[in-house]
């Protein structure tokens, strides 16, 4: 059966493809392939300027012919590798051998052994994964998640001085601005962004072990160290982990995994309002012709849009979860469970971006409904019961909390009315009795955030 959309085993690639296509150059096989070579190109041109003698003829004039090898690799190099990877049974040295290959084509017959010199290929993944993290994070979430917070600021700045009456423990609490409650999402996910922005994109370089064992056995006189740190950190733009085993520990990956889970957590808490919101028919929401809510019910709208992105943000956090608990944990020198897992990084990503695509449509698709807001505030008139209590505070009337807790702590609903007579009755002067009356719960929202 040929693999497609409807084909696919995982809706990652089947249902939701058109969403998480723009990750197949950083999460796909070909993907990590290309890296792999990448990686091993790059190591060869910064070999070349080590001081090792042999490589001393190099003088940079054949940099760009190497680099095209990556910069124009195509499937038919990645099925290369891959038949070649049937015979080693080793997909790194299937790249070596490809590069070998491809050096043979440049002339070059006298540097082969130099390709992949002295390194294990944990070198090689321990940098080429967290390189395609790390462009993924830039070139693909970034974007979405700042398409986000800028239309989440929009509905902000256009629903600032909304009232509405806000639910603390599920009852009516003190009114608050509808865009204020948005601006709280948008800060959250800023400072987590921050967060998430400054963890390294920690890789490991250093041959078997850590030790640059052969390295240093074949060129004792190089400071392989320095040559390790200016190759990782300068040439790939990473962070070179100083003391490792055959692996990078992953401590900063883990700590990656749990920055996007908190976001996503956010996420989830977002999407969750929303939809208790359209419940509550704060919003309506806008009809796309042809489109069904429902197979028997024609009038519904349902907000699919925030349950299928809670759906999937809670599957990117399960993943997440487990990479961060998983990976910083190997036996000994190392053991095989890391690379396996690895393997699947993409798979979190993708539901997230599915999850920040879902959220956007079902944003979009909002119609204030300020009649429900108005209507929800004038039957919630004990919620002013904080404000005049404050102000008899103020000038010392006995007893405040008291007296307005046995007014509105009953069962019978209170009004303006009851309200206006609470106040006529207070032993007040009648300055006090028109600034209590002047409150509304449209009005009693506090200072503009």
């Amino acid at each position: 059966m040929t693999l497609s959309p409807l084909t696919a085993v995982t809706p990652i690639d089947g249902r939701y493809y058109n969403a998480t296509s723009d990750l197949a150059p950083y999460f796909s096989e070909f993907a990590l392939i290309k890296y792999r070579v990448l990686v091993e190109v790059e190591y060869f041109i910064a070999l070349c300027q080590s001081g090792i003698p042999q490589l001393a003829h190099f003088d940079g004039s054949l940099n760009d012919r190497l680099r095209q090898i990556y910069q124009n690799f195509s499937t038919e190099d990645a099925q290369w590798i891959k038949e070649k990877e049937k015979v080693t049974n080793h997909d790194v040295k299937a790249v070596e051998y490809f590069l070998k290959h491809e050096f043979e084509k440049l002339g070059l017959h006298d540097s082969l052994e130099f390709i992949h010199f002295g390194l294990t290929s944990q070198d090689i993944n321990n940098t080429a994964i967290p390189y395609s993290w790390k462009e993924a994070f830039h070139q693909v979430y970034l974007p979405q998640i700042q398409e986000l917070l800028t239309e989440l600021r929009d509905l902000s700045a256009q629903w600032s001085d909304i009232p509405m009456l806000a639910r603390t423990h599920g009852q009516p609490a003190s009114p608050t601005r509808l865009g204020k409650e948005v601006k709280v999402f948008i800060e959250r996910i800023e400072k987590q962004l921050e967060g998430l922005k400054q963890v390294p994109y920690a890789a490991k370089f250093g041959g078997a072990t850590g030790n640059f064992n052969a390295h240093h056995v074949a060129y004792p006189e190089i400071d392989w160290v320095s040559f390790g740190n200016r190759f990782v950190n300068e040439a790939l733009g990473l962070s070179r982990s100083q003391t490792t085993t055959q692996i990078e520990h992953y401590d900063n990956f883990a700590a990656s995994c749990d920055g996007f889970k908190r976001i996503n957590n956010i996420l989830i808490d977002l999407c969750r309002d929303m939809w208790t919101y359209i419940s509550m028919e704060y919003f309506k929401q806008k009809i796309t012709a042809g489109q069904i809510g429902s197979s028997a019910m024609p009038h519904k709208v349902n907000p699919i849009d925030f349950e299928n992105a809670e759906g999937n943000l809670g599957l990117a956090n399960a993943l997440f979860e487990h990479l961060a608990a998983k990976l910083p944990i190997s036996r000994l020198q190392r053991d095989l469970t890391d690379s396996t897992v690895l393997r699947n990084i993409g798979v979190p990503f993708a539901h997230t971006i599915i999850a920040i695509k879902s959220t956007l449509r079902g944003l979009r698709k909002l119609i204030l409904n300020e009649v429900a807001l108005q209507t929800d505030l004038e039957n919630n008139w004990a919620v002013v019961a904080e404000a005049i209590q404050t102000i008899l505070r103020r000038e010392g009337y006995p007893k405040p909390y008291e007296a307005l807790k046995d007014l509105t702590r009953t069962n019978t609903q209170v009004t303006r009315e009851t309200i206006a007579q609470f106040v006529d009755r207070l032993n007040v002067s009648e300055a006090i009795k028109a600034e209590i009356k002047a409150i509304s719960p449209s009005t009693y929202t506090g200072v503009s955030l």
